[in-house]
């Protein structure tokens, strides 16, 4: 399978089951709340989504591939832990620099 099927399986079975293997070891994520690197912190950041909130989605609109990037499109929805459980829905999009077959960047947008 290449790099956009797993992409595409991913966001599908999203936070469950990722393949964080097409990840490099040093991969730098940057979103709007973090910016680090590292594979085992991109888990850990997956986890805590999955634990704090439910009902947790992350639908893909688009993806194209060039030959140093993917780009995606999406849209995130999660029900937040408060008395009330108001639901969230934010759309963006990813950047994902890709070296020797692995991703060596995730910028979230």
């Amino acid at each position: 399978m290449n790099l956009v099927e797993i992409i595409k399986q991913d966001y599908q079975n999203f936070p469950h089951n990722q393949t964080y293997s097409i990840y490099a070891d040093q991969v730098h994520f940057r979103d709007p709340i973090y910016n680090f690197y590292g594979t085992k912190k991109y888990q850990a950041m997956i986890s805590f989504l999955s634990k704090w909130f439910k009902n947790l989605q992350l639908e893909l609109y688009e993806i194209k591939q060039s030959e140093t990037q993917i780009d995606t499109k999406w849209r995130m929805s999660w029900i937040t832990p408060l008395p009330w459980q108001p639901s969230v829905a934010v759309t963006g999009r990813s950047e994902l620099m890709i070296k020797d077959n692995l991703v060596i960047g995730h910028y979230d947008y």
